[in-house]
């Protein structure tokens, strides 16, 4: 097996084929299948949804764009994107630790710093790829479901804030791992754990009186500036950049110092 260059990035690439595929494909058709509804949704039917409900999105369906930052942006896509970072985050480092492979890598010709991040460049494909096949469904869907009135870069602007999204959990659970050596099952545990937590918060917040609390949280930076409306929000989408480099540093750093014989 070799394992110089770029040569473990296309490896991980190869070997999760299938799992990128379907986690995109499965995120796509659910975003296509709630935006199809847009027609159907009357305004009593959303009258009908709870006060306490309003800080996920789900109490404007005047536009568009409205509706699709509601169930679609707001509630079921974010959450997919979640739990992709976290259940593929786990398996970089975890899982082969785990296992007893990570010895087995790492007696080949590249670094421990090489490996965690080629495989989280792998990780982050695909999160493009999720973000790729959420925004074709879109475009697919837009004109028959009455959603004209959002436009290609509004959609391309959310859709990248949802792979940033998901590439944040990716780090968090990548650099958990790589720093800790805890089992795959807590990683993914923890990450999507906390990911629910804050996404709970995110929407909680304003009815509780604490609406500043969303600032704390990376939801908040991927749909509060509303970029269906508005268009790709640069401090928003760099807050969440930043996030997950610092993330994959500080766990890059540990790992390379963590001693993996334990």
């Amino acid at each position: 097996m070799t394992t110089n260059g770029g040569a473990m990035f296309t490896k991980t690439l190869y070997d999760n084929r299938r799992i990128f595929t379907v986690w995109a494909l499965a995120t796509g058709l659910l975003a296509l299948m709630y935006a199809a509804f847009y027609p159907q949704v009357s305004a009593d039917a959303m009258a009908s949804v709870p006060e306490s409900m309003s800080g996920f999105g789900l109490d404007d369906t005047s536009t568009a764009a409205g509706y699709l930052q509601g169930p679609v942006f707001g509630l079921l896509v974010p959450l997919l994107a979640t739990f992709y970072g976290a259940a593929t985050g786990a398996r970089t480092i975890s899982a082969d630790e785990e296992s007893g492979y990570l010895d087995l890598l790492l007696a080949h010709p590249i670094g421990r710093a090489r490996l965690l991040l080629q495989r989280f460049a792998a990780l982050a494909a695909g999160a493009l790829l999720i973000g790729g096949a959420v925004l074709a469904a879109m475009l697919a869907v837009r004109d028959g479901a009455d959603l004209g009135s959002v436009g290609a870069g509004g959609f391309a602007a959310q859709t990248l804030n949802l792979t940033l999204l998901a590439l944040l959990f990716g780090a968090l659970a990548t650099g958990l791992g790589a720093a800790t050596g805890l089992t795959r099952a807590t990683v993914f545990g923890v990450t999507a754990g906390l990911g629910v937590a804050v996404f709970a918060l995110n929407g909680f917040a304003p009815q509780i009186g604490a609406g500043g609390l969303r600032y704390l949280t990376p939801f908040h930076y991927y749909i509060g500036g509303e970029p269906l409306k508005n268009g790709v929000q640069v401090a928003d989408a760099a807050v969440l950049a930043a996030a997950s480099a610092v993330l994959i540093a500080a766990g890059t750093w540990r790992f390379v110092r963590r001693d993996l014989g334990r």
